[in-house]
């Protein structure tokens, strides 16, 4: 039997997610990869209704801080997110590719993903405000940027300055608590 990490849903705590680009290939290198995976993340967002707190999309990883849905679970959101991204990266990869080359890549036959997803459990708002200040300086450590305001595919941005991103972040707990601007 394999070792899966076990996932506690139907808490009502915040889930902070990461999940890897199949061996780390950076699907989300360009701008327009972010840009593209920023679209499907906040069309899931809308579909399955959930509250995205925090968020970065990087070249071979994405870091997710939201609560849980009212349609399914946080697996169920991961599965659209990762194939709705995947589906619309590959169909246009494949619609550049020459006709000769399509038969030496059968349909399917690349990932975008790693099959799992690391879900971490956030119950209390120090950790809270702890994993939205990784994520967010995570561009910096990986020198991508100076400064995370620098970095238009994360949610720092509505943080600091109070911009409207391509996702929506609905401020967790309008109805519950208010979140404390995360220091960067």
């Amino acid at each position: 039997m394999p070792n899966h990490p076990r996932r506690y849903y139907g808490t009502n705590d915040l889930h902070f997610i990461a999940s890897s680009c199949y061996h780390r290939q950076p699907w989300l290198a360009s701008p327009q990869r972010r840009d593209l995976f920023l679209a499907v993340f906040e069309a899931v967002r809308q579909r399955y209704g959930f509250v995205v707190v925090g968020y970065v999309a990087m070249p071979e990883h994405i870091h997710l801080l939201i609560s849980e849905p009212e349609k399914g679970d946080p697996s169920r959101v991961m599965q659209a997110i990762k194939q709705g991204f995947a589906r619309r990266v590959l169909k246009s990869r494949r619609r550049r590719r020459v006709a000769a080359q399509l038969e030496l890549f059968a349909l399917g036959s690349e990932h975008v993903w790693q099959r799992r997803f690391y879900d971490f459990n956030v119950w209390t708002a120090r950790k809270r405000i702890e994993k939205l200040r990784y994520m967010h300086r995570n561009p910096v450590a990986r020198g991508l940027v100076q400064e995370p305001e620098q970095w238009p595919w994360s949610s720092y941005r509505s943080y600091a300055f109070g911009d409207e991103g391509a996702v929506r972040i609905n401020q967790w707990g309008e109805a519950k608590m208010k979140i404390p601007t995360p220091a960067a």
